[in-house]
């Protein structure tokens, strides 16, 4: 037997790349992913351009936005923007945390291979430290109260887009409104975006906007009445294919009376109800338009089910599914319902349970960031409210994790102390990123910061002024589940990834 005769088992096109190649290609490409985004870190972070293909422009420092607009093709780099996206999809803020944690956790990981470490043992102190960590953070979690909401919001906007109170007034009162036992549910608040003015023209509407323009020429409505309607307000057209044979001018004429007669009842029973605006989510005949509009009623219609839903809440009308159910008790309320540049304004609802906000900026690219800030913001603002719990700010947490998982490490028997202590310095790339994102020395803020944890400060951090500060009477706060879960997702995708010594991948497919 020829033992050096080759055994083909993948077909042509594949490529395989195993153990040490396959973990540093991996660990090279999810550390790219974090570098990129790092520089965005923080109040003093940059912003990134990203143009696509056909031209379009994006200019935002949001984690999560950037990786999800860049096409990213290899899988492990793919697998650090899923931590973005359920960093969003969980807690609305800490994208940019949760990557530059895990790339920090890779760069590491990547130290103890080199000196013979196997990644399982890497993996199992990773676990453990991750277990640690969570713990310490809810022992060292202090209390959310009403008064810490506006902070919650200005440490959060105030990375990505200038520090303004008319916005975070506005965000808390939202808030304020729609939150029913501690549950806010985010869908009740509308962002809609308007090029024109600025940033402070921004207002809260104690209602909902709708961007579409009303259907008849009455423009405006005070002391509305409103009924929504969700069958279409004209004659229905049969299941079946139906001809209607006519021989005369005089069976025409009677034909079209009969139609108008049913579409002026259907008019009737909307004015007898006692509305004076009608909100249709599909389409209003032009015979019945006349006789509602000649009865002094606004017209909205074709408005989707969901906005339907937003009216039903802030208004308290009920969504008729048939018009013939309708009456007067189905009606909702609203002081003004008016037209103002090509959107509808349902203003000043008794008891709103959903709320729009209107946006404001000079350009359409100031408009869209200022949108991805207060989505975050309202996201950090249910986390804080539901959870309960918050930390400071400004790599203060990461500090005292990185101390007291320092300690813990010591307590481990064999290798795995290693990765634990490997991740507590993992956790001061968050403060460190910080610094050099300010211009600070980065060594030097370190080494202040972990004397002043030492003596038991453990809410001091990063300040741009240059020196460690408290971050806590800086009103610098943030919820605990924005850190957890940062925390965890890092953590997760690390293990994932040094678990990985195999690549097996195709090759494309030729066009």
């Amino acid at each position: 037997m020829n033992n050096n005769q080759q055994v083909v088992i993948l077909p042509e096109g594949y490529t395989r790349t195993q153990k040490r190649d396959a973990q540093r290609e991996n660990i090279t490409a999810a550390k790219i992913v974090a570098e990129t985004v790092r520089t965005t870190l923080g109040p003093k972070g940059m912003d990134k351009m990203l143009v696509d293909s056909s031209g379009n422009i994006i200019i935002t420092n949001d984690g999560v936005t950037i990786l999800r607009t860049m096409e990213i093709e290899h899988p492990a780099a793919k697998m650090m923007v899923e931590i973005a996206k359920t960093q969003e999809e969980e807690v609305g803020d800490g994208t940019t945390t949760a990557v530059v944690i895990a790339g920090a956790l890779l760069k590491k990981a990547e130290e103890l291979l080199d000196q013979e470490v196997h990644p399982t043992v890497i993996t199992k102190g990773y676990l453990l430290a991750q277990e640690k960590a969570q713990e310490i953070l809810k022992n060292i979690s202090i209390k959310v109260d009403k008064e810490n909401l506006p902070k919650l919001v200005k440490t959060c906007i105030g990375t990505k887009i200038a520090d303004s109170k008319k916005l975070i007034d506005i965000l808390v009162e939202a808030v304020d409104i729609i939150t029913q036992d501690n549950k806010l549910n985010t869908n009740d608040i509308k962002l809609i975006k308007k090029v024109g003015g600025g940033i402070e023209d921004s207002e809260l509407v104690k209602g909902v906007v709708i961007d579409k323009s009303i259907s008849n020429n009455i423009d405006k409505i005070e002391g509305a009445k409103i009924a929504l309607i969700s069958q279409a307000i004209e004659m229905e057209k049969t299941e079946t294919e139906a001809k209607i044979s006519i021989s005369s001018p005089e069976q025409l004429q009677s034909f079209l009376e009969q139609e108008e007669m049913m579409i002026k009842k259907m008019a009737d029973k909307i004015i007898s109800s006692g509305a004076n605006v009608l909100i249709c989510q599909k389409s209003v005949d032009d015979t019945a338009q006349h006789f509602l509009t000649k009865a002094g009623i606004l017209i909205l219609s074709s408005i989707s089910s969901l906005d339907m839903d937003k009216i039903s809440k802030a208004t308290g009308a009920k969504v008729i599914k048939k018009l013939e159910d309708l009456s007067s008790n189905d009606l909702g309320s609203a002081k003004l319902v008016e037209e103002d540049k090509g959107a509808v304004y349902i203003r000043d609802c008794l008891n709103p349970k959903s709320v729009s906000v209107v946006i404001r900026g000079g350009t359409e690219h100031i408009v869209d960031e200022v949108e991805r800030s207060l989505t975050d913001a309202v996201g950090v603002l249910k986390a804080g409210i539901e959870d309960g719990l918050m930390v400071a700010g400004g790599g203060s947490p990461e500090m005292e994790l990185a101390k007291e998982l320092g300690k813990y490490s010591e307590t481990l028997q064999g290798r795995e102390q290693l990765a634990v202590k490997v991740f507590a310095e993992a956790l001061e790339s968050i403060p460190r990123t910080l610094a050099e994102n300010s211009g600070i020395d980065p060594i030097d803020m370190i080494a202040g910061l972990k004397s002043e944890h030492e003596k038991g400060n453990k809410w001091f951090g990063v300040d741009v002024s240059g020196k460690p500060t408290c971050m806590l009477t800086q009103g610098i706060i943030e919820p605990t589940k924005v850190k957890r879960q940062a925390i965890q997702s890092a953590s997760e995708v690390a293990v994932m990834i040094l678990r990985i010594d195999d690549v097996i991948a195709a090759g494309k497919l030729k066009e």
